[in-house]
């Protein structure tokens, strides 16, 4: 896998504009599995296929049970310089429904081993809205990760996928719906949370300290292209997203033949012009009105008549050329930018 993922890289250095790599993110899957000397073969692959800034974010995805102290080590002694750990939430009764592998025990060691061996630069993941969730509970959740000084945060309501396990208990009446009232309530005791601690929410579900931004999740958001490799990875060039097969042996097969095998969809200017709006409108930057301008001048008259109705009702405001939702309007976030959308 690491071979083809590494020829991949090779078949597809013409696919970014840039060839400057600022940011590297292993996700997607389990990539903690990567042992050093696989990981030291991908890195000088990207070195010698791109030019990697001095300054690169390098971002690994891993679960609390993931990190003993030799992979940590491991992790350490290589370029990456950021971890995303998948706690969910510190209290067993959570991770049980949520049907974790690790314990609240493995994740607060974990968290405090990657610290002492000097991963200053971590962000975690916490969900809220789910079942036995209270608003206390989720109050403790906070807490304990403000007592660990962890400069981000990404939290997510939790959503009933259709097809999955979840999704099955809730039809059989084996677990509750979720709580539209207890999700909202816990969403707005973050934001609380957020204001009184220092911390900035730069998008809907992503909170740092000033700085310490996700640089590779804010270029997803702010429509910078980005290529991914490996199986089912997607890539985004402004006029088109492509994503390769699903399948471990067909990706495999389909490079050892120099023929990735991925599907694409080329964007129309409207599709554009309205991906733009839904990622933009979710970050505290905004929409920038002069680049949307340049994705779709007619679409303009509508879009700037429908944000007069967003601001007159609180919801949105215009700072300069950006316009930005209001703590209110990103309750309803989704809803606005599909409001906002441009159709011919």
């Amino acid at each position: 896998m690491v071979t083809a993922i590494i020829r991949e890289m090779e078949l597809r250095q013409d696919y970014l504009f840039e060839k400057e790599l600022r940011t590297i993110y292993f996700g997607g899957g389990t990539p903690s599995l990567l042992n050093g000397k696989e990981l030291d073969l991908i890195f000088e692959a990207a070195h010698r296929i791109f030019k990697v800034a001095a300054d690169a974010e390098i971002t690994l995805e891993a679960n609390p049970d993931d990190l003993d102290t030799t992979t940590l080590e491991s992790l350490a002694a290589s370029p990456v310089n950021r971890l995303s750990i998948g706690v969910q939430s510190f209290h067993e009764a959570d991770l049980k429904f949520m049907n974790r592998a690790h314990n609240s025990k493995e994740a607060l060691n974990c968290l405090q081993e990657a610290k002492a061996i000097g991963f200053d630069n971590m962000t975690i993941d916490l969900i809220y809205g789910t079942q036995g969730l209270t608003d206390e509970k989720w109050l403790e959740n906070l807490a304990i990760f403000k007592s660990l000084d962890i400069p981000h945060l990404s939290s997510y309501c939790l959503t009933v996928e259709e097809g999955t396990a979840l999704d099955h208990f809730v039809k059989k009446g084996k677990a509750a719906p979720v709580d539209d009232e207890q999700s909202a309530r816990q969403f707005e005791l973050l934001l609380d949370f957020i204001d009184a601690n220092g911390y900035q929410q730069y998008e809907i579900s992503n909170f740092s300290k000033p700085g310490k931004e996700a640089r590779h999740n804010t270029a997803y958001w702010q429509g910078i292209p980005y290529l991914g490799v490996g199986p089912s990875a997607h890539s985004f060039d402004r006029l088109s997203r492509q994503w390769n097969i699903p399948n471990n042996a067909k990706y495999l097969k389909a490079i050892a033949v120099d023929a990735p095998d991925f599907e694409r969809e080329v964007l129309t200017k409207e599709q554009q012009f309205n991906e733009y709006i839904l990622t933009t409108l979710r970050t505290m930057w905004g929409v920038d009105v002069n680049r949307l301008a340049t994705i779709l001048p007619e679409g303009m008259n509508d879009f700037l008549a429908k944000t007069s109705n967003f601001i007159a009702q609180g919801e949105m405001v215009r700072n300069g050329d950006a316009f930005v939702l209001t703590r209110s309007g990103k309750l309803l976030a989704d809803g606005i930018a599909g409001e906002l959308f441009y159709e011919a």
